[in-house]
């Protein structure tokens, strides 16, 4: 008996699909073009290598992700038309899917939350004029009242924010933009810092590829909707690789710019870029730069929810979704949520060595979905302890480790395959029949 999130699976159907300019890339550079992407880029980077070097860096990490992350879930997704949690449970197994890259998945989507509902309740703050810091009366109200709003929309509107999504995007695309116009003048002058542009390269591949990661991993449901390889490979190259380097490296030009027109600029966070240019303009980017929040924290609701009501479907979807915006709420107002660099390194630790067991899988099956795997493939397990490890070892005393990210990718590969000769991986099962036939 195969479980029932397996057991009710249904593919999508090649007569559904789309172009990968109507899903994929839009979809894709939206993630980017989120501020919770950049606000931090600056930080330990620009003071430590010429940004020439720090847009080449922006290139690697671009291609990186679109090659380790995406790449082998959007070819399952496309091939099979399943999401992420039927794919997966070829690595992981039918029962072991649930953890991996079942409820992890959600988990991780909570972390994303509160880190939204952290920078959108600072951004707000700045419109309002407000210093009003985490932990204070004034944070921890908009930070309850965005929070509770953007969860309730995730669960009962998010097909109106679908369809607002194309417009809402377009306010960062043009917003970065503006920015940079403005702070530009000052990028000569702020001069050329090389202290250490390998450490500060490998540092923003970490941020670039750590923000990315379960977005990697979830190419397979956005593969689903694809039509052929070439919308796989344009989608990625385009809604990835071009993206990051066009949000990316704006941004960080910008600040670079902004501290050169303003040397006593201290801060390399990008509000405070926005702050500097000052007056009504500043005013009304964070009031836009927080409206084109709203679709990544309500997708971000709706993919927690969806996880868990996939996995645990005795627990009704909108209390386990308020469940996890509570607690991304409490994260947020106590400025846990803050740690930007911090959380892009759990994410990519986490779903690093699934991406790099997920590949391994992929490919030692002539590059096709084996199909679900009886109980728990502690192949895949094996794969994941071992590359999180791996990708956690900046927190346990070796900060050096860089990109421990892209380490952790190539550690759950290597000890996939190795596992899988062993002959760890246990039998395929047939999904149901009528699904089959689909």
């Amino acid at each position: 008996m195969l479980p029932e999130y397996l057991a009710k699976a249904k593919p999508n159907l090649c007569t559904a699909r789309t172009p990968w300019y109507l899903n994929t890339a839009p979809s894709y550079a939206g993630v980017f073009l989120w501020v919770a992407f950049y606000q931090s880029m600056a930080v330990g980077t620009i003071d430590r290598a010429p940004w020439t070097v720090l847009l080449l860096a922006l290139v690697i990490a671009g291609l990186l992700s679109y090659a380790l992350y995406y790449y082998v879930p959007a070819m399952l997704g496309m091939k099979t038309g399943y999401p992420l949690y039927v794919v997966g449970s070829s690595t992981f197994g039918t029962t072991g899917g649930y953890l991996m890259p079942g409820l992890l998945m959600g988990l991780l989507q909570v972390g994303w939350f509160a880190v939204g509902t952290f920078f959108s309740t600072k951004y707000i703050l700045a419109a309002m004029g407000s210093e009003a810091a985490p932990g204070s009366a004034t944070f921890a109200g908009i930070a309850i009242a965005w929070g509770y709003s953007m969860g309730l929309i995730g669960v009962l509107g998010i097909q109106y924010v679908a369809k607002a999504s194309l417009f809402l995007n377009a306010i960062p695309f043009l917003m970065v933009l503006v920015v940079f116009f403005r702070t530009s003048g000052g990028i000569e002058a702020y001069g050329t810092p090389s202290t250490d542009p390998l450490g500060a390269s490998l540092l923003l591949i970490q941020m670039v590829i750590g923000f990315f990661a379960t977005a990697g991993a979830a190419g397979a449901d956005f593969g689903m909707s694809m039509r052929n390889e070439s919308d796989v490979r344009m989608g990625g190259l385009t809604g990835i690789a071009l993206a990051i380097l066009y949000a990316g490296g704006l941004p960080l030009l910008s600040v670079i710019g902004a501290k050169g027109l303003n040397p006593a600029l201290a801060s390399s966070q990008y509000d405070s870029v926005i702050s500097s240019i000052g007056g009504f303009l500043a005013l009304a980017m964070f009031v836009l730069f927080t409206l084109a929040s709203i679709v990544p924290a309500c997708f971000c609701a709706f993919i927690a929810g969806n996880s868990f009501s996939t996995m645990i479907p005795s627990v009704p979807r909108m209390l386990s979704t308020m469940i996890g915006v509570t607690i991304a709420i409490g994260l947020a107002i106590t400025g846990v949520a803050e740690n930007l660099i911090g959380f892009f390194s759990i994410v990519g630790a986490s779903f690093g060595p699934i991406c790099g067991a997920m590949a391994a899988d992929w490919y030692l099956s002539d590059q096709r979905w084996a199909g679900p795997r009886e109980g728990i493939n502690w192949a895949g397990y094996g794969a994941w302890a071992v590359g999180f490890l791996v990708g956690i070892l900046p927190f346990i005393g070796y900060p050096n480790v860089q990109p421990a990210v892209v380490y952790s990718f190539l550690a759950g590969f290597v000890v996939y395959v190795a596992l899988a000769k062993a002959g760890l991986q246990p039998k395929v099962v047939p999904l149901n029949p009528s699904a089959a036939a689909a």
